[in-house]
């Protein structure tokens, strides 16, 4: 279940959709005088996140303002309904993410390391100018939703975060839609607009943090992270990929990677694929991919994976 075939008949969904559209508006005119600086401070700090995203969570969304948790184990934000916590997020100074993707990741791997701590399997990452959202599953990120806090248009993807939606599986056939995180910062950021996240924890031998592998089980312990496939800035490493896909496929160098279980083999092979598409190392936009390729091709028909034509490695 989670596709919209499966939830528009439901009564949560639509009102949730309506009440959505009903209070946008509303909360555009307050995200702005959020946003406004006050005469003595100089720029917005994360603090102004945090009230943004408690409007949009208590007044756009159904979540109680009892649900909103500030600073839980070192987490900025944890929403929990009835004791149960279901989503963490990071928040970082308006402006400072969108859209910059090396921020975006260092920022999830905070998130996913505070999650992991929690046993929460939903982060999120905001500045207050965007909100973006992930399942962990399989030692890897699922993208549950992505929207800008300043579209015009009232974003019904909210819904995936709402009290009634946030427990419900997102399915991949709906993600081609939600990456559209660009390449680079968007025309107009400098290099100070860009938030300075702390590097963190580094693989010893690789010197990448966590996002740049296709498999993490424990952000906290780099020996848990396996097959380096990104780098450092989070494009695709041209030379890391393959090898991480032979090594699935066909035993790199007679090399077997430990500690990969079975079941995540196929999220595993999604990933990289993804990253394969973005690079440009599948059809259509190469009509003769490697053999390496080829065999990862013949990999996700066995396991009925399609990977959109257009997105990003997100």
């Amino acid at each position: 279940m989670g596709s919209l075939d499966d939830i528009g008949h439901l009564a949560v969904y639509r009102h949730c959709v309506e009440r959505i559209g009903s209070m946008w508006a509303d909360f555009l005119r307050r995200r702005m005088e959020r946003l406004t600086t006050h005469p003595f401070q100089k720029e917005p700090l994360e603090k102004v996140t945090e009230s943004i995203l408690e409007d949009l969570f208590t007044g756009v969304l159904d979540w109680p303002l009892a649900g909103i948790n500030l600073q839980v184990e070192h987490a900025d934000i944890v929403l929990s309904h009835l004791g149960v916590r279901w989503l963490i997020i990071e928040a970082k100074r308006p402006g400072t993410l969108a859209w910059h993707r090396r921020s975006v990741d260092q920022a999830l791997d905070q998130a996913v390391g505070y999650a992991v701590a929690q046993q929460v399997r939903c982060v999120a990452v905001s500045d207050g100018v965007m909100l973006y959202a992930a399942d962990l599953a399989h030692g890897g990120k699922r993208d549950r939703a992505f929207v800008s806090l300043e579209q015009t248009e009232a974003p019904v993807d909210l819904w995936w975060l709402s009290v009634q939606g946030i427990y419900r599986p997102r399915q991949s056939a709906e993600e081609a839609a939600l990456r559209v995180l660009p390449e680079e910062p968007i025309a107009g950021t400098s290099g100070s607009d860009v938030v300075q996240v702390q590097e963190g924890v580094l693989h010893p031998k690789y010197k990448l943090p966590a996002h740049c592998f296709a498999y993490v089980s424990d952000p906290s312990n780099p020996r848990t992270w396996k097959l380096p496939y990104l780098c450092l800035d989070g494009t695709v490493d041209p030379k890391r990929l393959p090898k991480a896909i032979q090594c699935i496929l066909t035993n790199y160098r007679g090399t077997r990677v430990r500690g990969l279980p079975e079941t995540a083999i196929p999220a595993i092979l999604e990933r990289l694929a993804r990253a394969a598409r973005q690079a440009g190392h599948l059809p259509p936009a190469v009509a003769n991919p490697a053999p390496v390729y080829l065999q990862l091709i013949e990999a996700l028909k066995q396991l009925g994976i399609t990977i959109p034509v257009q997105e990003s490695v997100w």
